[in-house]
């Protein structure tokens, strides 16, 4: 398969309201959109970054800059046969996981409209539908946090994940409980405590959570592992795991019980399959995070989350969410059972919006052979 165009776009989206987590509070949501072009098809990808460096080093400026001047002009024009060649092609740059997962989205969207098979299929997935959960943002006030969650409970969401930081965590989520005894309930705390603070997750034991999600520094593997020998709440570990060689480590120290998968923070799908298979082998059960996605990386995220090992509910919420106009359809539907239906069309089973796309976009270059 010749890599005959790559468009890049920059675009800037919306969100229904703010969310604010442990570094900041975003209004609107930028990420850089993939089209790749080749055999009379086309793919599209996401590079799930931000417009600062809070959650990761990357951003849309850096993610341009390394796939525009070096991941573009490496594939462009080559004849792949699967997803390692291209990997192969990058395999002597460093770092830039997100920039590198977007370019790989699009060509796993790709190779399945030329082959005419669903992502889930390609991955190996199985299920039609995945239960999925909702990411509450901190909230002005307990009060608010309350309404938050009754709003969405009633819209049908059965799991709920709620943004902690210090000041924020303990009163906010014991009030939780107890106006919500039987809500499956977890926390993320986006790496904002240190090993000093682990008073506060003990004290979180007795609430019953699902787990207590990324409490401390990205780098803190050790840290972690002391912190969860001293809690009976599964750590699950998010920003600390880059690849499966971190997954690995992490597992063998003991710094978690479980793993979120993000592709685009690993580097790509097919990293992110390495994961789940590592973690599958070794019995710990993994899940899906969500990075404010649009409906192209929300549908990769349900043909990931289709795999038997993710046994947790997932971050991808219904396009309504986060999103007034999406730039894809269809868009995705919470079902009555806390679920959502995994694409069966080939590629990512979802198609662009021209129009809605255009509107959105802040800026446009096409790379051609």
């Amino acid at each position: 398969m010749l890599l005959e165009m790559i468009e890049l776009r920059h675009v800037r989206m919306q969100l229904q309201s703010p969310f604010e987590t442990s570094f900041g509070i975003e209004h609107e949501r930028d990420c850089l959109i993939v089209r790749l072009e080749a055999e009379g098809q086309v793919g599209w990808g996401e590079c799930a970054v931000s417009s600062f460096p809070g959650y990761s080093y990357e951003t849309t400026g850096t993610a341009w800059h390394v796939l525009s001047e070096f991941f573009i002009p490496a594939v462009l024009g080559q004849r792949l046969s699967d997803v390692g060649d291209f990997i192969s092609l990058l395999a002597g740059f460093k770092g830039h996981n997100m920039a590198r997962a977007g370019l790989e989205m699009a060509l796993w969207d790709l190779m399945g409209r030329v082959e005419g098979i669903p992502l889930k299929q390609l991955l190996g997935g199985s299920r039609q539908r995945v239960p999925v959960g909702v990411s509450v943002g901190i909230q002005p006030t307990t009060k608010n946090l309350l309404s938050t969650i009754e709003t969405y409970v009633q819209a049908g969401y059965q799991r709920v994940k709620l943004k902690i930081k210090p000041g924020r965590d303990l009163e906010d989520l014991q009030a939780a409980r107890r106006a919500f005894p039987d809500l499956k309930l977890q926390v993320d705390a986006n790496s904002a405590y240190s090993l000093e603070d682990r008073d506060v997750f003990m004290r979180m034991d007795p609430l019953g959570l699902l787990l207590i999600e990324q409490p401390l520094a990205e780098d803190d593997l050790i840290d972690h592992a002391v912190l969860q020998k001293a809690v009976k709440t599964p750590l699950c570990l998010d920003e600390s795991i880059l690849s499966v060689r971190h997954a690995r480590q992490a597992l063998e120290i003991g710094a978690c019980r479980v793993i979120n998968i993000k592709s685009g923070r690993v580097g790509g799908l097919a990293e992110a399959l390495r994961i789940h298979d590592l973690c599958s082998a070794r019995g710990r059960p993994v899940w899906c995070g969500g990075m404010l996605e649009t409906g192209i990386g929300r549908a990769a995220n349900l043909a990931l989350a289709s795999l038997p090992g993710f046994t947790l509910p997932g971050d991808i919420s219904a396009s309504d969410r986060y999103y007034a106009e999406d730039i894809a359809e269809p868009r995705f539907q919470l079902n009555a059972d806390s679920t959502i239906d995994v694409p069966d069309q080939p590629g990512l089973g979802v198609e662009v919006v021209p129009e809605a796309l255009e509107r959105v976009t802040l800026r446009s270059e096409r790379f051609r052979i």
